[in-house]
């Protein structure tokens, strides 16, 4: 039973320069700390799992936040720094925050039966933050690798680090 990794947005639209949700640089530098957890992740026999907003051009999401990772637009690509891994893995179209909400990692993770999951990626206050209340919620052990998240909100990325640690019940590594 091995364990799966979620690697939560790291695409283009959110952790390259020049787009609407864009994290910043800061966002940027979880890049090869995430890049060494998933080379790790697989010499023990983990599953990968990418998540990619993908919106329709009229989501409701857009009267909350800026157009963004609209289907079809090079936005919904996982960066190529993750490219290599992206071929050993499964994408994971998503249109909320959550990777469970009206996809099939459930049915995966069903079959896969992980002994633990592994959640990184952006932004840590939300789509991180909610795909690990969705996985506690199903009962699943979570750890989450601080040095693999970020958010463009500093406080509020200190924020869902605690909130998933004492509220949520996810082991922070």
């Amino acid at each position: 039973m091995a364990n799966a990794v979620i690697v939560v947005d790291m695409q283009r639209g959110v952790l390259q320069e020049g787009y609407p949700l864009q994290c910043g640089e800061e966002a940027r530098k979880v890049i090869p700390k995430v890049q060494e957890l998933l080379k790790e992740g697989l010499a023990k026999g983990a599953a990968l799992f990418f998540t990619a907003d993908t919106h329709d051009p009229d989501d409701k999401e857009f009267q909350m936040f800026p157009t963004h990772c609209v289907r079809g637009t090079e936005e919904v690509e996982i960066i190529p720094e993750l490219a290599e891994f992206v071929k050993k893995g499964t994408v994971i179209r998503k249109r909320r925050h959550s990777a469970f909400f009206e996809t099939a990692l459930e049915k995966w993770l069903k079959e896969l039966a992980p002994e633990k999951l592994i959640v990184c990626g952006v932004c840590t206050d939300i789509c991180v933050m909610h795909t690990v209340a969705d996985a506690r919620n199903r009962d699943y052990p979570v750890e989450v690798p601080a040095d693999c998240v970020a958010s463009f909100d500093p406080e509020a990325h200190e924020f869902a680090l605690k909130h998933m640690d004492q509220i949520l019940g996810a082991s922070m590594i």
